[in-house]
């Protein structure tokens, strides 16, 4: 028997900069989905999912018992379909980006919580941070600490607009154009990511002054203005935000883009071909890609395989 489907996701912007109050837009990306499955399975990654949700059981358990006026689940059932086999079939990549992690949350939430909050009612701003809170305590369990914001996109499959850490909202993004040259692309880099070393990086250079200064003057400034620019569909002030933006990332976040990207990255920039910026944490997986168009980019990478995920 299978559950319903819950999406992948792509933060558009605000990967990092959401941590220290930036703007944010994600959206889902319906490419990629995972559901969960009740029967037993010989396939080893249907193992290794069964014992990876016979671990994340237990830490529910914990957790509802550590903050019972968060959220709590009926764990007797949860067990007893995971010592049946249960398992999370998933065509999510992992490591790369895109929210497997969050999918898979949204998926036992919805199916053993107890009074959990519908896609159906009314979403009141309350009702959203109650859930993004809620699902930030679950997927800690995969990431060590979570903005919870992967799983509230999978489990709404809405675009969600982040103003601030405790102002977030739905929201409509300009509709796709069939056959548009502007592209949204997602850039395979040929490994896969981890988020919790990339994030101790991150917190590490917020000690040092100029690094906090270079993220509220510049990084913000710019992710903010892209998300404003993209919203209103400005595309020319878009892409001029966009290129600064992928400048700072790459004089600044080094270590979060893998090395062989490096002479990539700065190609786009000076040729205005595409513009390239991280997609999720980074350190592998996916690379997030902007183009006016699509058919220069693919050429510029040709070597590399690429996917569109949104025209306009």
């Amino acid at each position: 028997m299978k559950g319903p489907l819950f999406y992948s996701k792509i933060l558009l912007f605000g990967e990092y900069g959401i941590i220290k109050d930036s703007k944010g837009l994600s959206i889902p990306y319906n490419f990629y989905n995972g559901a969960l499955i009740m029967e037993k399975s010989d396939d080893d990654s249907a193992r290794k999912s069964n014992e990876s949700l016979c671990k994340f059981a237990d830490y529910l358990d914990s957790l509802q018992n550590e903050q019972p006026n968060l959220v709590s689940f009926d764990i007797d059932r949860l067990n007893s379909d995971v010592a049946a086999g249960m398992f999370f079939d998933s065509s999510i990549p992992q490591g790369y980006g895109v929210g497997s992690s969050g999918a898979l949350v949204a998926a036992i939430y919805d199916k053993y919580a107890y009074n959990k909050i519908t896609v159906l009612e009314n979403l009141t701003r309350e009702k959203l941070l109650t859930l993004k809170g809620i699902f930030g305590a679950m997927e800690s369990f995969f990431h060590g600490k979570s903005s919870g914001l992967d799983p509230l996109n999978s489990y709404l499959s809405l675009p969600i607009l982040i103003t601030s850490q405790d102002h977030i909202e739905p929201t409509g993004i300009p509709s796709q154009k069939a056959g548009g040259k502007g592209a949204v692309f997602l850039l395979d880099s040929g490994m896969t990511g981890e988020t919790a070393p990339m994030v101790h990086i991150f917190m590490e250079n917020m000690k040092q002054e100029g690094f906090r200064n270079m993220l509220k003057n510049q990084f913000i400034r710019h992710t903010d203005a892209c998300v404003e620019d993209f919203l209103k569909g400005d595309v020319k002030s878009l892409f001029g935000n966009l290129k600064q933006l992928s400048h700072v990332v790459l004089d600044n976040f080094k270590p979060m883009i893998p090395q062989q990207f490096h002479n990539l990255w700065k190609q786009g920039i000076e040729s205005n071909d595409y513009y390239l910026k991280l997609c999720g944490s980074g350190g592998g997986g996916y690379i997030l890609g902007f183009t006016q168009d699509i058919d220069k980019a693919q050429q510029a990478l040709k070597d590399y395989k690429l996917e569109v995920v949104y025209s306009f």
